[in-house]
């Protein structure tokens, strides 16, 4: 095969200074949670025009998924000139008007999570009529381009839950139990329904109340105990994962604990063996090329993929045998 030529000297150094800009980044750390980030001017931001750029999620309080996912929204507004706005509610109604208030405030783009699709259909044809684009992140893959979205950055939930599937299959498991913390978010109903779909055991389905951990511990401990032929818990959370894993000791069960997603105790989690595996969907992702895609819209016209791909973030599996490799990025943060 023919090595190409070497790219011109200011190519080099143009990527040399941009990587230098990123690695600053991530080392200064950005703003708490709720605040404007990004400043006017300085190293490694954006010469462009100040934008506002508003991210709205149905992440529930305590849930530190979601803090991955505005640490990349912060980090790539703090780069593009950007004033971030984080708010949150997990009622689809509390979304929506969230949504609803920052096309009031005049930003120049909307950042959402489409976990409950119709509930945001309203605010999403408001913001159309005001001309204040939106891309989706997280949940809603396969609704984003019927809700009028530009563009969407996460992950293929039945893919990845298919993927569990297989997994738990090579793992020689026979009776999964898939924990569901929230009822009626499509990403979760998606991911229990594709590792149905594969596995050749029994799947059998558990809904928890997520918002409350003790009563999570306690039905899944119920549960573990009433059927000890359970020998697979998954989640669809990395804080539900260490319940499970406390779940399976006080019950006195020999299931093994695997989930989806990440966080720094779940990799140590990991690391120890206490947890088989997961799945990452790389979170801090979703929220970087969420709102640095509004940038590129607001500044260049760019639709990344089109308007017609999603642009997938995962699945990505971790182990005991790579954990290694993602405790680092994890340790700061950013994984």
């Amino acid at each position: 095969m023919n090595t190409p030529p070497p790219p011109p000297a200011s190519h080099r150094s143009a990527r040399v200074a941009a990587l230098a800009a990123a690695v600053c980044l991530l080392a200064a750390g950005c703003s708490a949670a709720g605040a404007t980030s990004g400043s006017k001017g300085g190293v490694g931001t954006a010469g462009t025009a100040r934008l506002k750029v508003a991210l709205v999620t149905h992440a529930s309080p305590g849930d530190t998924f979601w803090d991955l996912v505005k640490k990349g929204a912060e980090d790539a507004a703090s780069k593009d000139n950007i004033d971030l706005t984080y708010a949150n509610d997990p009622d689809a109604a509390g979304q929506a008007e969230l949504v609803r208030d920052a096309i009031r405030q005049k930003v120049d783009g909307i950042a959402v999570t489409l976990a409950k699709p119709q509930a945001m259909k309203g605010p999403i044809a408001a913001a159309k009529a005001a001309d204040t684009p939106v891309v989706g992140l997280n949940s809603g893959i396969d609704s984003w381009q019927s809700e009028g979205v530009l563009e969407f950055f996460g992950q293929d939930e039945s893919l990845a839950g298919r993927a569990v599937g297989d997994r738990l299959d090579a793992l020689g498991a026979k009776h999964a139990l898939c924990v569901i913390h929230e009822r009626g978010n499509v990403a979760m109903e998606a991911r229990c329904a594709g590792v149905k779909k594969t596995f050749d055991g029994r799947t059998e389905m558990l809904y928890v109340e997520g918002a409350d951990a003790n009563a999570t511990a306690a039905v899944i401990t119920a549960k573990l105990r009433q059927d000890p032929t359970i020998d697979e818990v998954v989640t669809l959370g990395a804080p539900f994962a260490l319940t499970a894993v406390k779940s399976v000791q006080q019950s006195g069960s020999r299931a093994h604990v695997a989930t989806f997603d990440l966080n720094q105790d779940l990799v140590k989690a990991v690391e120890s063996g206490d947890v088989q595996f997961a799945v990452d969907q790389q979170p801090y992702l979703q929220g970087y090329l969420a709102v640095d895609a509004l940038w590129l819209y607001k500044t260049n016209g760019n639709i990344t993929g089109g308007g017609v791909s999603p642009v997938l973030t995962g699945p990505a599996f971790v182990t005991k045998a790579n954990v290694a490799s993602v405790a680092r990025y994890a340790a700061r943060g950013t994984r």
